[in-house]
């Protein structure tokens, strides 16, 4: 037997081990529900079958959680982190390559490979770990809503955080439509995000940037102000979203793979063109919040509202919502704001439904349970407007930007509870075969994984004693 027909014997071995059983399998409904070509189709006819995916991942990493440090980044220090969002941008592409990777390879998600590889005794933990993170992450998606809302339409908050509860109906009636449907809406709701910052950058004079200033920014990497450190620990944690890793890995099931080794080369290789793309594009957006903030902000202690109203700029406060008072008088049009409040909106809804994907993965994953999407919906949501509900109603509307930072906190203490599991399972020749990480992945990866706990644990007191002021109203 040569050696390729051996090294196709193994792979078609790894497979079988991996296909779970049918009532097992994680988004049963969309899973292989996408056709893909033949691995002779041409570049273009791959490249469409496959794309998809990582758009859904992405706008983890532009949602509402993600605004609030941009926006103070820019405000304070122009753009000084500019290279921090591009070095977070960087380690987030090497961690959902990886992700993408275990989940073509072995059939599995990242939970799945939890269950099946670690001890039975770690189910429960790393289950209700990674809730907790969703339900943080679905309360920072909440407010963002809530906040479009409340400044649109002058809702007062508190309802606007209830009336967010019945994005429910939203998710329920686009899983009726399949996966394509879903990555479509999540595509039109990222390219409104991206037309609206387009036009508020490049199309009002007042906020056209020097592109001189910000490539040199990008390519200089220092901490030249106090402070610098912990907002851009702020926007790293803000950046890499543990549920990301669970459901990177089981939305490339989505797509009928074939098992031989061309047909799996060719999976591996677009999954990875596709979430370069598509987190490119989150870079570019999350560049664009920081650049405005820059742009509008930077140097200024205080602005004048459209109402007369002053608004002082201070370490605590709340940038998304100055950002839509005062970008209306800064740059002469009230359309600044509405574009703004919009694509606020539209953050607020995609990370909705990627959030909610994500929280059926890692149940269905790690305890084999089963429950209809919109009661597994309906949960997740509520657990996380409890919170924003007790919070606000007992602080008022003031109260945003700290809930935010509780949110981010808990996803920084469970990052490394996904990241170095999916490291080490895909730098396992055992699991992976010859699929494992090569060199350059394996630095790339546990570097990263390394360099975002270090530098979580570094801000972890602070952010810790933050969250215990918005828990004691402190």
């Amino acid at each position: 037997m040569s050696q390729q027909q051996t090294d196709l014997k193994k792979t078609e071995n790894r497979s079988k081990e991996a296909k779970l059983p049918p009532n097992h399998l994680s988004l049963e409904g969309m899973h292989g529900s996408v056709e893909v070509p033949h691995h002779d189709a041409g570049f273009w006819k791959q490249w469409k079958a496959f794309v998809g995916p990582a758009l859904l991942v992405s706008v983890g990493y532009m949602d509402p959680g993600n605004w609030g440090t941009d926006l103070l980044g820019g405000a304070q220090f122009k753009y000084g982190l500019l290279w921090v969002i591009g070095l977070a941008s960087l380690m987030a592409i090497f961690m959902q390559i990886i992700a993408a990777r275990l989940g073509v390879v072995t059939g599995k998600d990242l939970a799945q490979c939890c269950r099946d590889w670690y001890p039975k005794w770690t189910r429960w933990p790393n289950w209700l770990f990674s809730e907790v993170a969703i339900g943080a992450c679905d309360l920072a998606e909440v407010l963002g809503s809530a906040v479009a809302l409340n400044l649109m339409f002058h809702i007062p908050l508190l309802w606007a955080v209830i009336i967010t509860s019945l994005d429910v109906l939203l998710l329920l009636g686009l899983q009726r439509f399949g996966m394509r449907t879903i990555e479509a809406v999540v595509l039109v709701l990222v390219a409104t995000i991206g037309a609206c910052y387009f036009i508020e950058i490049f199309v009002f004079p007042q906020t056209q940037p020097s592109f001189l200033e910000m490539g040199s920014a990008l390519i200089s990497p220092a901490f030249r102000h106090v402070g610098m450190i912990y907002v851009a620990i702020g926007i790293i944690g803000a950046t890499v979203m543990p549920h990301n890793l669970y459901l990177h890995s089981a939305l490339v099931q989505s797509r009928r793979l074939q098992k031989d080794e061309s047909s799996m080369k060719q999976a591996v290789r677009f999954n990875t063109i596709d979430s370069v793309a598509a987190l490119t594009i989150a870079f570019f957006v999350n560049a664009a919040i920081l650049v405005l903030a820059a742009m509008v902000f930077y140097g200024k202690s205080s602005v004048m509202t459209a109402g007369g109203q002053l608004v002082e700029f201070t370490v605590d406060s709340d940038w998304i919502r100055i950002a839509y008072l005062t970008l209306a008088p800064l740059l002469g049009t009230a359309v600044a704001s509405t574009l703004f409040a919009v694509a606020l909106l539209a953050s607020g809804q995609s990370s909705t439904i990627t959030g909610t994907l994500a929280g059926q993965v890692v149940m269905e994953g790690f305890m084999h349970w089963r429950i209809k999407p919109w009661v597994r919906r309906l949960i997740t949501r509520t657990l996380a407007i409890l919170p924003a509900i007790f919070i606000i109603g007992l602080r008022g509307e003031s109260s945003v930007t700290d809930l935010l930072t509780l949110s981010q906190v808990i996803l920084a203490l469970q990052l490394p509870f996904s990241m170095f599991p999916l490291l080490q399972f895909t730098s396992s020749r055992k699991r992976m075969g010859n699929w494992k990480n090569g060199w350059f992945l394996m630095i790339a990866g546990w570097g990263s994984a390394l360099l975002i706990t270090a530098m979580d644990i570094y801000g972890l007191p602070e952010s810790l004693a933050a969250a215990w002021r918005v828990i004691i109203g402190g």
